[in-house]
């Protein structure tokens, strides 16, 4: 795994996400990521020591100047639903990058939401049951 999380990370699709999801070391609670075991979006807690986690992977297209702020929810789900889809292709999935913990090697997606006075970094463990191939918001 890549250890340096400013190198450039490679581009994922969704059958990329879902392998990488299912390669996990342990279906039992890790002690150096177990804070983030939650099925949808949250912020990153402040006293989180960010070197458990390792950048492998990225969801950008880097070539997108604005990526879309649309969101993909057919099932009447929105952005914080635990049962949200994982649509690539759509807000906020588009600006995240792959995350695996160096000891069980869980895979999460972050991002940072930015407010008028306020950056929030935010973290979501992947569900490979959610993670669906629908074309990319335009």
């Amino acid at each position: 795994m890549p250890t340096d999380p400013i190198a450039p990370a490679h581009r994922l699709g969704p059958d990329d996400l879902v392998a990488l999801a299912r390669r996990t070391d342990t279906p039992r609670s890790c002690p150096r990521c177990s804070a983030l075991h939650r099925p949808g979006w949250e912020s990153l807690p402040g006293s989180f020591d960010r070197r458990a986690l390792v950048r492998v992977a990225t969801l950008r297209d880097e070539g997108a100047d604005e990526p879309t702020l649309q969101e993909h929810h057919p099932n009447g789900t929105h952005g914080w639903s635990p049962d949200a889809p994982i649509a690539l292709g759509y807000f906020p999935y588009n600006r995240c990058d792959v995350w695996k913990c160096v000891d069980c090697r869980r895979t999460y997606l972050r991002y940072t939401e930015y407010g008028g006075y306020y950056e929030d970094e935010r973290v979501r463990l992947v569900d490979p049951a959610l993670v669906i191939g629908v074309p990319d918001a335009r």
